[in-house]
């Protein structure tokens, strides 16, 4: 029987200290099983780096199989943070944080792991370029192109300052101790340090490699597993790093390969080509928990569905059809039809765990479905019935087309006409060229602190500031206080203020439901699916 469970609180700032949360178990030294595991697809523009691959798909493949941070996320459990490349961690002062290095620790190609790599991995060569540590100013990928093959992707530098705004950079005390030194005061660093990007790669493999491009498809890292083989587009192979700090992988190889339709992902798992299906929508849970020795494992995870407006748009440049697109959605009735209830309708861009830093807003709720406030509002705004583009991708989200098809006779019955256009993949959707207006995405809780995904996502150096498709002044100059105020009370009430401009003044986008997760699988496999797009298979989940 299919189980949701709720994600329980997590903590920001635990126990510094602990031990390793991966029991090391003993094998037979006789080849070790393998999975085939298909998915929607790998990655969205074909590289392995943390920095240039900020997606869920992205998270999928990546944790916590093959990248490692300092501090690592308790994937099976409450998201919170555990040791992990370090094993303890200490503030200095509320701009510095100091972590004592796990001794040992070997990267897939021999080298141990030391303060250096550290080092280099918050560097400008790796990570920020010729920006600066100075938050609130927009980084656009325009002013980064690179002149040489080894030199960063464009838009890597205002990735490193959308997680990073302040580091100034990190020193190496000794052999096996490092120090973050933040221009600024930051209650989150311990956060950002186990949130998405903030990985260690191996110094000598990046110079020693031809160019980013090859170094980003075979990145040297110290996961349970490292790349054998990666086809863009068609599958990436995950082969047991023997030498692995944690223990002997239980696998000899993860094959990843992209499965595009969801019923060919469900046809093959009932077949036997594949061992795990991922991205099922519910209404195919009954399908395969149906099918003799398969079964569905799934949880609402800590990702909220959106929709974000373009106001580069003339017609969206207006906040007031912004609004009256908010209140024209029936958020419940989606939920519902698309999803049986099996998720939620949040309140706003919100998430339980940010209840436990009191940095959750009591009361606040997404707009109301209010089909005449709608009427209103576009009347007001003079609206004519000109045509908004909704630029939509083939269910890279579950339930993506039907959710987008919903969404436009909703809109239609109060008078909105928004007509989609159906794209490939990413690159089509933030294409510059041609008229934009509406388009799909989702926002993810990284930490237990509202930073993500409201600044992350939303603030100077968040994709859709970077990508010119909003902008509010306001908003960049409270985030700089969420980012550096170390008063929680001054915190909380510039988080309040954003929601208000965010999602009623002038709004960015309109959240539409918590994400769930769900995912097919034979049922002799002994394995648990964490409440997150990762899929761990580290030896403590999974048992002989």
């Amino acid at each position: 029987m299919l189980s949701i469970n709720r994600r329980s609180a997590l903590g920001l700032i635990g126990a510094a200290t602990g031990s390793l949360i991966l029991p090391r178990m003993t094998f037979a030294q006789g080849k070790r099983p393998s999975v085939t595991i298909a998915v929607q697809k790998i990655t969205n523009n074909n590289t392995l780096c943390v920095w240039n691959e900020q997606s869920n798909v992205g998270e999928r493949v990546f944790f916590p199989n093959l990248w490692e941070g300092l501090i690592l996320r308790d994937w099976m459990g409450n998201q919170g943070p555990v040791a992990g490349l370090a094993t303890e961690w200490k503030r200095l002062d509320d701009k510095t944080l100091e972590l004592k290095l796990r001794q040992g620790v070997k990267f897939h190609n021999g080298d141990e792991l030391t303060a250096e790599d550290v080092v280099f991995s918050f560097s400008r060569e790796r990570v920020f370029g010729d920006t600066e540590p100075k938050g609130g100013k927009t980084i656009f990928a325009d002013d980064h192109k690179p002149a040489t093959a080894k030199e960063l992707p464009a838009s890597v530098p205002g990735i490193g300052r959308r997680l990073w705004p302040a580091l100034a950079g990190v020193e190496a005390v000794d052999k096996y101790t490092v120090r973050f030194h933040n221009t600024t005061p930051d209650v989150t660093l311990e956060g950002r340090l186990y949130a998405y990007g903030s990985q260690i790669a191996n110094r000598r493999a990046w110079d020693e490699a031809a160019s980013y491009t090859d170094w980003a498809r075979k990145p040297i890292t110290t996961g349970p597993y490292m790349v054998g083989e990666y086809k863009p587009d068609v599958s990436l192979t995950l082969v047991a790093f023997d030498d692995y700090w944690g223990g002997r992988p239980p696998l000899e190889e993860i094959r990843f390969i992209e499965v595009p339709e969801v019923a060919s992902r469900v046809n093959g798992l009932l077949s036997g080509e594949y061992d795990f299906a991922c991205d099922l929508p519910p209404d195919q849970i009954a399908t395969v928990q149906a099918a003799s020795g398969f079964e569905v494992q799934g949880s609402t995870i800590l990702n909220h569905r959106i929709s974000v407006f373009n106001t580069q748009n003339e017609i969206l440049a207006d906040p007031l059809v912004r609004r009256a697109m908010t209140h024209a959605i029936d958020r419940k009735a989606i939920v519902d039809a698309l999803w049986g209830g099996q998720t939620v309708v949040p309140a706003g861009l919100q998430f339980d765990i940010f209840k436990t830093t009191d940095m959750f807003i009591d009361g606040w709720q997404a707009p109301e479905y209010n089909p005449d406030l709608a009427r209103d509002l576009l009347k007001q705004a003079n609206y004519k019935g000109d045509a908004i583009p909704f630029r939509l991708l083939n269910n890279y989200y579950t339930n993506q087309t039907a959710n987008g098809q919903i969404m436009v006779e909703m809109w239609k019955q109060v008078g909105l006409n928004v007509e989609i256009q159906m794209k490939e993949n990413w690159a089509q959707i933030h294409d510059p060229e041609g008229i934009k207006g509406v388009r799909d995405w989702s926002a993810s809780a990284n930490i237990n602190d509202p930073v993500t995904p409201m600044v992350t996502q939303f603030g100077p150096n968040g994709e859709m500031q970077q990508k010119k498709d909003w902008a509010n002044a306001e908003m960049n100059e409270l985030s700089v206080v969420l980012e550096t105020s170390t008063d929680r009370a001054v915190r909380k009430k510039a988080y309040a203020r954003m929601l208000e401009i965010c999602e009623r003044e002038d709004p960015a986008y309109q959240v539409l439901h918590q994400n769930a997760v769900f995912t097919g699988m034979k049922s002799s496999l002994k394995w648990k699916a964490a409440p997150a797009f990762a899929m761990d298979f580290r030896s403590n989940n999974w048992t002989m």
